[in-house]
């Protein structure tokens, strides 16, 4: 089976967001970036897949060169290859991105393609559904359990309030969510193998970028929390605040 996976690198979840002075970007400059975690289930059922199908799984990151870490985490994990589609930085159009992706996908004669249901950065959560039509292929999103016998794809997602039931025939893709699997931490082993594998780097194919960002905001700041007492004697102030001021009841 020939999987491709699509990664993307983010900023950490711990990471303090700081805003450049035009408010129209964020500042990367004291950033830790990582592998995007829904990406990270994408990686992991490729590899299951692998190890019962047989095959190959190879990495595709488009990005700055710092995405190679990126990159190289997912080799680590144990994929085979990766493809690094180089730009000088992300594009802000999902669009874009799927273009860029689709460019590079349609030659590579791959059975499954695998993506995590969004990018924790921008949380546009549209490239896999975009990249589905610009490949003419099935698009399954926010899939929490996949089963694949011969080219017959079985899977369940996420909709609101229930769970949907999703076949199609391969070549597919699929984009994954929490509870899928459980990501494997790389080995030392791993780790070693991935910094001999070499990084096929080829230009990116960019459209034209239709996605104007006007500017970024902080959310605003919470009103400081408020103690009223310790004791059942605090409860008729409680709420009376909740009724007069917080207006919840």
């Amino acid at each position: 089976m020939n999987i491709a996976v699509c990664v993307k690198q983010v900023p950490d979840t711990e990471t303090k967001v700081k805003l450049t002075e035009d408010k129209k970007a964020v500042d990367e400059s004291e950033i830790n970036f990582i592998l995007n975690p829904y990406d990270e289930f994408a990686v992991e059922e490729a590899l299951q897949l692998k190890e019962k199908y047989d095959g190959e799984v190879t990495v595709i990151s488009l990005g700055p060169d710092r995405i190679s870490s990126a990159i190289r985490s997912a080799l680590a994990m144990g994929a085979d290859k990766a493809i690094h589609l180089q730009v000088d930085e992300n594009p802000q159009d999902p669009n874009v991105v799927a273009n860029a992706l689709a460019a590079e996908l349609k030659n590579g004669g791959y059975d499954l393609i695998l993506l995590g249901k969004q990018a924790i950065d921008d949380d546009h959560t549209q490239v896999p559904s975009i990249l589905g039509e610009k490949l003419g292929l099935p698009s399954v999103t926010v899939v929490i359990k996949l089963n694949i016998d011969g080219d017959k794809v079985v899977a369940e997602r996420e909709i609101d309030g229930a769970h949907e039931i999703v076949e199609c025939t391969l070549p597919a893709i699929i984009s994954t969510q929490r509870g899928l699997n459980e990501p494997r931490y790389a080995s030392l082993k791993g780790i070693m193998r991935a910094k001999k594998i070499q990084i096929e780097q080829k230009p990116a194919q960019l459209s034209d970028d239709q996605l104007n960002i006007i500017g970024f905001e902080y959310p605003p700041q919470k009103n400081p929390g408020k103690i009223v007492g310790d004791s059942a004697d605090a409860v008729p102030e409680l709420l009376r605040l909740l009724h007069e001021e917080a207006k919840v009841i």
